[in-house]
């Protein structure tokens, strides 16, 4: 069992509350919280390898709009049972949220400059979801959701 406070930093600019953070989860009470190692390494190689290059390229923080999802958080939101959410290897990411970066700026970035597996553009641009595999072939795949 993994045991990490809320403000435990995963990277530079990432907490572990960031991770686990779901509206969903709050409302429903459901307790998402990372209990496998492997989950948290995928978790902090998606933070260090797709969030810390997006966050310095546009000297903004970006909001994350979704990144581990337990199984019971994943079907509550609908989400595929193959999921990379569940482990740990997907983030959705919202420039929109705060405002100062367009998620097509985002989505643009990561496209040209980053290793992922998955970049998905989700409902013209309502955010952007990418993924990232810390062991096996990322395959740079781009999918459009409308």
């Amino acid at each position: 069992m993994i045991e990490l406070k809320a403000r435990t930093k995963i990277s530079k600019n990432v907490y572990y509350y960031e991770l686990i953070q779901s509206a969903t989860a709050k409302k429903k009470g459901i307790v998402n919280v990372v209990t496998d190692v492997q989950i948290l390494a995928n978790c902090i190689a998606i933070a260090k390898n797709i969030y810390e290059p997006v966050r310095a390229h546009f000297g903004l923080a970006i909001a994350i709009s979704s990144f581990y999802r337990n199984p019971v958080l994943n079907t509550a939101v609908g989400g595929s049972r193959y999921s990379q959410h569940r482990k740990g290897e997907a983030i959705d990411l919202n420039g929109n949220k705060w405002g100062g970066v367009s998620n097509k700026a985002i989505f643009e970035f990561i496209r040209d400059n980053l290793e992922y597996d998955q970049l998905i553009n989700e409902y013209n641009y309502s955010w952007v979801h990418v993924s990232y595999k810390l062991s096996g072939k990322n395959r740079k795949q781009i999918k459009i959701i409308t």
